[in-house]
């Protein structure tokens, strides 16, 4: 699980893991550095600021492709995509130009920084509030597409397949519906968007409106995809390979980026 519900809000688990960290370096900076207050917060909202800039500017810049058919997609800083390495090296950039009169001060800072970076990366390689996928292939699953005829999940099966939960009250379910229809465009991808628990009148109404067509959509009205993958929000995607393992899960909202790194880009 990579994302915890909170209501009906969805927060992803390395941003929990980000946030604890900077309040961690935040109170051991303040308690050991000795800095004054105005100085240390001057330090500290900096260094938050080139972090994200830094970690952002670094994805972006090793998804270029993806982003270059849609370049306003890298200031939508809600979105995954950040880089850690390269958000640290603009933080050890910022504490040494904004600590240069403090050089022991400095130095600390600079180890607490590297120091809590790792944790991070640790915390979010292991993810130890996390778990392993519930659903591990394709389900043996009937559901009717939106002509009323009945699709089987598991007869997918010799496809990669991307299999996407969503529904139409759902704003990042509504913003990737685009990305996927052009993953469904392409002969090496199936892609499969379940809908869950509404109407066939809603489900056909959206997609005839936003001129949205797919080989697979299906109704889900009893939400029985969300209790096979154990998902906590919408949207949820999961990758299945040609032999119908989960291979890859995502909860909220995908990128581009992302999705050229599971499918590879044509």
């Amino acid at each position: 699980m990579d994302a915890i519900a909170l209501g009906p809000f969805l927060l992803s688990l390395p941003r929990l893991y980000t946030f604890v960290a900077a309040l961690l370096l935040m109170g051991a900076s303040a308690w050991l550095l000795g800095l004054p207050r105005r100085t240390h917060t001057r330090w500290f909202n900096g260094l938050l600021l080139a972090w994200l800039v830094g970690a952002r500017l670094g994805h972006v810049a090793l998804n270029l492709d993806a982003y270059a058919s849609a370049p306003l997609d890298a200031l939508k800083l809600w979105q995954p995509g950040y880089h850690g390495l390269w958000g640290l090296m603009a933080g050890l950039i910022w504490t040494g130009w904004a600590l240069r009169e403090h050089l022991g001060r400095l130095v600390g800072a600079m180890a607490m920084l590297v120091v809590v970076s790792a944790l991070w990366l640790a915390t979010v390689t292991l993810a130890p509030f996390g778990g392993g996928m519930a659903l591990t292939r394709l389900p043996d699953l009937a559901l009717e597409d939106l002509d009323g005829n009945t699709v089987n999940l598991q007869a997918l099966e010799g496809e990669r397949v991307v299999l996407n939960l969503w529904a139409t009250w759902c704003p990042p379910c509504l913003r990737e519906m685009p990305l996927l229809a052009e993953a469904d465009a392409r002969d090496d991808v199936t892609v499969v968007v379940a809908n869950q628990g509404e109407s066939l009148l809603q489900v056909v109404r959206y997609l005839d409106d936003q001129g949205l067509d797919f080989r697979y959509p299906l109704l889900d009205p009893h939400q029985e995809l969300m209790v096979l993958t154990e998902s906590p929000g919408l949207p949820t995607t999961v990758l299945f390979d040609a032999e119908g393992r989960a291979v890859e899960r995502h909860v909220g909202e995908l990128t581009r980026a992302q999705l050229d790194g599971w499918l590879g880009r044509e």
